[in-house]
């Protein structure tokens, strides 16, 4: 059997920019927005976690004429990381290609088919490791909060219930919780909460969105987690529900970009060292399946969504009646 030439099997770029493209669009899923990205460059490795306590106190003494200054360092520890590879694949039939109006749209359209299918997988993985329970320790309580008058109640102050929780992981921390990800009933109830609805009433627009919510609540960012899956098996009726709970609501401290010495909630660690990968690990081939009599395209993205500090996080639960 022949060999296939370096012509036959390679990473397509034009069908990596569709899928990148097609990401950009999909704002339903937030995966890729909840964690700051860190590409590497080999699959697995080690960093470096600083002591949160070192940094915190403060040794500083007076110096007497002649002595040495007081001295002072701060311990390090390791965790790792391992961005494995996930998959998936399309084959586009020589006789369907034949048959098409306009071949070259095949290619993309497979292309964002699987781009939907990792963008689900990715956002699954997010949310059943970091959207659950018990997953964070920053709030008042050390656990999860449940608002003690539903949001979209009356009398409700979810303005306040954030603050609080933001100024908690500040107080554990130093660093002020920046991003509240959201379920949709969770958005929903608080957009159209009185508490925000009367502070927005005589702004421009009046129309709560989610850019004025962050501005209200002082966050750099508010997500809403709109991804929705099919968790049926293929031919058996489908069952099609939301990702992430819906009744949900996640603060979190992230910085703008990582760097060695930067805290964070989390950091998703992309392998862009695979050869053809982008930044974000994720690369798209296409090549001949001859027995098949077809055109394979692959989607490949290699990551690793790791939780840094669990006292970078609060996390409300069950936010509406």
């Amino acid at each position: 059997m022949p060999t296939p030439t370096r012509s036959d099997v390679h990473v397509n770029a034009p069908l990596t920019n569709v899928s990148i493209a097609y990401l950009q669009e999909a704002d339903h899923f937030i995966a890729s927005k909840c964690f700051p990205n860190i590409s590497v460059p080999k699959q697995s490795d080690l960093y470096f976690q600083y002591d949160q306590g070192d940094f915190m106190r403060s040794t500083a003494q007076l110096r007497a004429p002649g002595t040495e200054s007081a001295g002072a360092g701060y311990n390090l520890t390791t965790a790792s990381y391992s961005a494995n590879a996930i998959a998936l694949h399309k084959d586009v039939d020589d006789q369907i290609r034949a048959n098409a109006d306009a071949p070259l749209n095949m290619d993309s359209d497979a292309t964002k088919f699987l781009t939907q299918q990792m963008l689900i997988k990715r956002d699954r993985d997010w949310a059943s490791s970091f959207f659950s329970g018990g997953s964070w320790t920053g709030s008042t309580t050390a656990g999860d909060i449940t608002p003690s008058t539903k949001w979209d109640a009356s009398g409700a102050t979810p303005i306040e219930d954030i603050e609080a929780q933001a100024d908690s992981i500040e107080a554990k921390t130093g660093f002020r919780g920046n991003t509240l990800v959201l379920g949709v009933a969770a958005y929903n109830a608080l957009k159209n909460s009185a508490d925000v609805v009367d502070r927005i009433r005589y702004t421009q627009t009046g129309v709560v969105s989610q850019d004025l919510l962050a501005s209200l609540l002082g966050m750099k960012n508010v997500l809403v987690a709109r991804g929705v899956y099919n968790s049926a098996l293929e031919g058996a009726t489908d069952s099609i529900s939301r990702i992430y709970t819906t009744d949900t609501a996640l603060l979190l401290y992230v910085p703008d970009s990582p760097s060695l010495m930067q805290p964070s909630a989390g950091f998703t660690f992309s392998w862009n060292g695979y050869s053809g990968a982008g930044p974000d690990g994720q690369r798209v081939s296409r090549f001949r399946m001859d027995h098949l009599r077809a055109d394979r395209i692959e989607m490949e993205m290699a990551y690793d969504q790791k939780q840094v500090s669990t006292v970078l996080g609060a996390r409300f639960v069950t936010v509406d009646t």
